[in-house]
């Protein structure tokens, strides 16, 4: 609300005193254009600090925490606890895939080393093999070529006698007719066959 001087409050002084009509007012004159007595608002306290605003301000603090605590508890704590259960969801399933991928690793790790025991195990069968199958073979070379031998010099050694034995009837006939030609030489005249055998066989005899 505002309050208007009279003007003629104004005009008597001004030409009483002979000053100007925009002049500063006297104490506690009432300004025209905000309707409050100068020096009030000094003498006033800090709103907020005024007692008689007690009230209205414990209920406005009141209203403000009513609505702030609806607030968190209707919109904010709910996107709060869906934020944290979608983080507690993707890591929880993060470290379920982790698990998965190591027990994955794992199985594979397992299988290569088995699979690795199981080739190591092949080759030393398979060399074990192939050096008992050289050895067998060698061995089988060597008694065929020692029973090739065998027969050989069994050959040889038939050969050889029938040869002594054809080399001494030879020389039996040889010397049947050796002793004959000694005996005609001798005495002039030819013995007899039989008995130059029978020479020759006692000769040997004692030979």
């Amino acid at each position: 609300m505002f309050f208007v001087t009279p003007a003629y409050a104004e005009e008597a002084p001004a030409a009483a005193t002979g000053t100007d009509a925009h002049a500063a007012p006297a104490a506690g004159e009432v300004h025209t254009e905000t309707g409050v007595a100068e020096g009030e608002h000094a003498r006033g306290p800090f709103p907020p600090f005024d007692s008689t605003t007690y009230a209205s301000q414990l209920l406005w603090l009141v209203i403000t925490f009513g609505v702030f605590y609806l607030l968190m508890q209707k919109v904010i704590a709910p996107r709060i606890g869906a934020i944290l259960d979608q983080r507690h969801t993707r890591i929880s399933q993060d470290l379920e895939e982790a698990g998965r991928l190591k027990a994955e690793a794992d199985a594979a790790v397992e299988t290569y080393e088995g699979e690795l025991a199981a080739a190591r195990a092949k080759s030393h069968a398979i060399g074990s093999a192939a050096r008992d199958a050289a050895k067998a073979k060698a061995e089988e070379d060597r008694r065929a070529v020692e029973t090739s031998l065998s027969e050989k010099i069994k050959a040889a050694e038939a050969r050889i006698a029938d040869i002594k034995a054809k080399a001494f009837a030879d020389v039996g006939t040889i010397a049947e007719e050796t002793a004959a030609a000694v005996v005609e030489q001798l005495i002039g005249s030819t013995a007899a066959q039989a008995d130059v055998a029978a020479a020759v066989a006692a000769a040997k005899k004692e030979a």
